[in-house]
């Protein structure tokens, strides 16, 4: 008897527990299956470049089951019908799946879980999309970490070595379904116009970027790299994690290799290659335990998906007062016309390529709490609808932080200079430029700050401040000391 596997955030082949498991016990007799949820697909923060991307994505896993012997089934509906209707038709004994642990997914496993057991099917779980499950890495009294460090310690005190497991089976032929049940929708079919020029899906492409990042010497520079946008530092794999087109321990396994990994012949870092490698490689296994973080949390904590996680922050008193004000800030903070550089390029490669650099996410995030003194829930909504990589536990948890409401320590007084944080990381402006090509000509000691610019100088570079780019729109140093003087408030209890 064939047992369903259901495709969620695992769309992909090899290092699929779920999946594995269902071979190994069904000899083979897999019905692989994804679910086009109605729920999720009209949901208040649903975005078109991540619903392009799981689509590619789908029919890339459609054509490695296909050199399998087998198809994907492409159901759409509330899952807990449409699995039930699926086993009944093709007398599968059992559903496997491997688990997820946002609010939304729970409640909707559990619906599934009910709905396929009454009607007598066995369904099993599997722990696939994390390294360490959410209560596995608990303190000595048995409670969830809510600080980052101490859960790191705990997380690196209990890894061992991982192989991730190879697809080494064959599928055998699907029972006789309708033609129409293979069908994989484009994303007009589905309702949705993406406008954003998003990066591909799919197995093979995550695959290809993992080695990439590797081969280049990127994975080992890693630590030197990362925080700088106009470099090509980073390993563009995060949509691949938040769908599961490849596996955290394949990211884990490969970061370990490049210890013993050579640099290429021609490098620009000048510590011993031992230490860059290493420092790199604990870098970005470091963004992995970040990402586990953040699910927990979310998991034990889960009313932080709309409120603070930090309750006592529930009083600071957000925007200017002036709500007409408010909104044509955040309007001009989406649109990238803020008049500070760095925030505005990030958000035009956001609304291009539904991608952000980490560092300029945060800063943006900084940007719009800390200077626009807005509600931090806007900007995660709207990244939420931007983002190919949006994920509900990592968007929640980079906000809370960037807004001093997460799981700080002493947060309230981190607050990011846009212009040094833009000198810093930028320091040549190509970032800038990229973005912003209305500031082109503008002459390296003005391109942070281009409103300095006297107004020879602005004609000179064809860059008028009022009327080619705007001028900034708060003084960061006046906001900076009314925000402080709100946390403070609620610190002291006034």
């Amino acid at each position: 008897m064939p047992i369903i596997h259901w495709f969620r955030r695992d769309l992909r082949l090899a290092d699929n527990t779920a999946l594995n498991a269902a071979a190994r016990d069904s000899e083979g007799a897999v019905i692989p299956t994804f679910v086009l949820d109605d729920n999720l697909l009209k949901g208040r923060d649903v975005a078109p470049v991540r619903v392009q991307f799981m689509l590619e994505s789908l029919r890339a896993l459609d054509d490695g089951l296909r050199q399998r012997g087998a198809r994907l089934v492409v159901l759409r509906g509330d899952p807990a019908t449409e699995l039930v209707r699926l086993a009944q038709v093709t007398g599968a004994s059992a559903l496997y799946f491997n688990r997820d642990y946002t609010p939304a997914a729970r409640r909707r496993d559990k619906r599934v879980v009910a709905a396929l057991q009454s009607a007598g099917v066995r369904v099993e779980s599997f722990k696939d999309l994390v390294i360490f499950e959410e209560d596995e890495l608990l303190t000595a009294s048995g409670q969830p970490y809510t600080v980052f460090t101490p859960y790191k310690k705990a997380w690196l005190s209990r890894i061992t070595p991982i192989q991730p497991e190879r697809a080494e089976w064959r599928l055998a032929p699907l029972p006789d379904l309708p033609a129409a049940i293979f069908h994989i929708p484009a994303a007009a079919e589905l309702g949705f116009t993406n406008t954003q020029d998003g990066p591909q899906g799919g197995e093979p492409e995550a695959m290809r970027l993992l080695m990439q990042f590797k081969d280049s010497g990127a994975l080992q520079a890693y630590s030197t790299r990362r925080d700088f946008p106009g470099v090509e530092g980073t390993s563009r794999l995060s949509p691949h994690l938040r769908f599961g087109t490849i596996s955290p321990r394949q990211c884990y396994a490969v970061a370990l290799s490049t210890l013993s990994y050579a640099f290429p012949a021609k490098r620009s870092f000048s510590p011993a290659a031992s230490d860059v490698k290493k420092e790199g490689a604990d870098a970005w296994i470091s963004e992995l335990i970040w990402r586990e973080f953040y699910m927990q949390i979310l998991y034990h904590f889960p009313h932080a998906e709309r409120a603070n996680f930090n309750r006592a922050y529930d009083v600071v008193r957000w925007g200017s007062g002036d709500a007409a004000l408010d909104e044509a800030r955040f309007a001009a903070w989406c649109e990238g016309r803020t008049g500070y550089p760095i925030v505005d390029a990030a958000m035009r490669q956001l609304n291009r390529t539904g991608w952000m650099h980490n560092r300029t996410r945060m800063i943006v995030a900084s940007f719009l709490t800390k200077d626009l003194l807005l509600d931090w829930r806007l900007g995660e909504r709207y990244f939420m609808r931007k983002l190919v990589d949006g994920d509900p536990a990592s968007n929640n948890g980079g906000w809370q932080w960037a807004a001093s409401t997460g799981t700080d320590a002493q947060p309230y007084f981190r607050i990011f200079n846009p212009k040094l944080q833009s000198e810093r990381f930028d320091p040549d402006g190509a970032y800038i430029k990229r973005w912003l090509p209305e500031l082109a000509r503008v002459p390296l000691e003005y391109i942070h700050a281009p409103a300095s610019m006297p107004p020879l100088v602005q004609a000179q570079a064809g860059c008028v401040i009022g009327r080619d780019y705007p001028a900034p729109i708060v003084d960061h140093a006046t906001q900076k000391e009314e925000i402080l003087r709100r946390f403070k408030a609620v610190k002291s209890g006034s």
